[in-house]
């Protein structure tokens, strides 16, 4: 019996220290990196966020197999934050003030995520939407990314009286295409062509001898809200509006493609060798899901339905928790523990330092300002220093100065506390859902961080770049797709074979 508790002691100290060696091994470590993210998603609706009636079983099963940062927080809207995942430090200072009106235009002197990848070996690949510029040189095959297969301005077949635009008239089904600054015609619904794209060059490029990063990030669920019929009908059948239905049908079928994806990796022999992160870029939108309390279906049984944001306040567009909370998962088989939670508040300038250690490859210098997630993934109890978060809806009108609205539309975050505006301060850990406001209690804590608020405040405005711009007076999308179609034409798009 002694011999046999001392023996499985020994076993259990050996299994400890390759758990040691294993997490220490993951900086560095040049996995190949999938990253999917969707637009206006949000975190409610996942099955395993607690959503009572939406089908999610792929993001579910990857939940389940990943690390989870459950207070992950981004930008309230999404050419932000997908800048800030691009450069690692706040949107604002990336010139990114909104997402049209040339402020959703990535400054140009940002180094981004796939040029430091690059100087590791990594080849790059974006398959969705871009929107951080839609002139020539602010696009992505201009800013490392070796393949890109993109459409152009938020959303697709959006126009706006600036640079921000898509190829003209284009549709959900059937969707123009740039590829590579060349414009191709596709066939099929866009986020089921974006994965095909994404997994057609994974099936290329996994064969040469450097790691990938793939980079998937959905147009969907975002308005204007069109599903498949095949995955609109469920909710059309329950009664939801047309819209409602092709928001809540664009998330089962990005859950599809999810399952495609992870079945891939599998069949490919990836798994062993690949993380794979799923995010969205803001709350979850309030015009296609529905108006929060009011009903907006009925099962077959009678049961009502109502839209679920996980008891969060706020929304797209807000910068209550609600407005900025995203799921996060990372998965990486046999190195990140699996069904492991992480409650720091973490965030989007969080990712580009991560995936950096990740690569073994150096931040550029005076750029980055997130942190290495690497020692919260190895141990979520690791000692952690307290940070802020700093959250602003930008969207100011054009030509305004930013300073008169830096006391609106803002927020702070700590780890307990979060601060909207100068006089609403929420317990976030007893008071999750922001139904009490403690500023009176707490009137040191509103007061330091208003002052840190200020500073942040003061040397982000000259990084705002973009505010003086002339708006473009042309759609640059809309020159080239015309130029294109007038000399040698759109060729169709051959889906690759899977």
């Amino acid at each position: 019996m002694r011999w046999t508790t001392l023996l499985l002691g020994f076993f259990a100290f050996v299994a400890g220290l390759e758990g040691i060696t294993q997490a220490a091994e993951l900086s560095g470590s040049k996995p190949n990196i999938i990253l999917v993210i969707t637009d206006d998603q949000g975190f409610g609706p996942v099955g395993k966020h607690g959503h009572p009636w939406v089908r999610t079983p792929n993001m579910d099963k990857l939940y389940d197999q990943s690390t989870r940062f459950t207070h992950f927080l981004v930008a309230p809207t999404c050419a932000p934050t997908r800048s800030a995942l691009m450069t690692g430090r706040h949107p604002m200072r990336n010139g990114v003030t909104h997402t049209i009106l040339e402020r959703e235009r990535m400054t140009l002197n940002a180094t981004t995520l796939p040029q430091v990848l690059k100087q590791a070996g990594y080849t790059s690949g974006i398959f969705g939407k871009w929107h951080l510029g839609d002139e020539d040189e602010y696009q992505p095959h201009k800013r490392g990314f070796d393949e890109a297969f993109i459409h152009g301005a938020g959303g697709i077949g959006q126009a706006y009286d600036c640079s921000c635009a898509d190829a003209p008239g284009n549709k959900y089904f059937n969707p123009y295409i740039k590829q590579n600054g060349s414009f191709v015609q596709t066939e099929g619904f866009c986020t089921d062509i974006f994965f095909s794209a994404a997994l057609g060059w994974i099936k290329e490029v996994k064969e040469q001898d450097a790691p990938f990063f793939a980079y998937i990030t959905t147009n969907a669920p975002h308005g204007p809200f069109i599903a498949p019929p095949e995955n609109a009908k469920r909710f059309t059948d329950m009664g939801f509006t047309k819209d409602e239905a092709g928001f809540y049908g664009m998330i089962e079928n990005i859950d599809e493609n999810v399952g495609l994806l992870l079945n891939k990796v599998d069949e490919w022999d990836l798994a062993n060798e690949t993380v794979v992160i799923f995010m969205s870029d803001n709350g979850m939108t309030g015009r296609g899901s529905g108006r929060l309390g009011k009903q907006i279906g009925t099962t077959a049984d009678g049961d009502e339905l109502f839209p679920y944001n996980a008891n969060m306040k706020g929304l797209k567009g807000s910068v209550d928790e609600g407005g900025v909370r995203v799921p996060f998962f990372i998965r990486w088989n046999g190195k990140i523990p699996a069904d492991q939670d992480v409650d720091r508040i973490a965030a989007h300038i969080d990712l580009f330092p991560t995936l950096v250690s990740l690569a073994g490859a150096t931040n550029p210098e005076d750029q980055v300002e997130g942190r290495d997630l690497i020692p919260l993934i190895e141990n979520p109890e690791a000692e952690w220093k307290n940070r802020l978060l700093f959250s602003h809806k930008g969207r100011w009108k054009t030509g305004v100065d930013p300073n008169e609205h830096q006391w609106k539309d803002f927020a702070i975050r700590n780890q307990r506390f979060r601060l909207v505006g100068r006089d609403q301060l929420y317990d976030m850990q007893k008071d999750p859902g922001q139904t009490k406001n403690v500023a009176e209690e707490h009137p040191k804590i509103v007061e330091r961080l208003l002052k840190r608020y200020d500073q942040w405040w003061k040397k982000t405005v000259p990084m705002m770049v973009n505010e003086k711009a002339e708006m473009l007076p042309y759609r640059p999308f809309h020159v080239q797709f015309k130029k294109q179609q007038e000399s040698t034409g759109i060729p169709k798009w051959n889906a690759p074979q899977l």
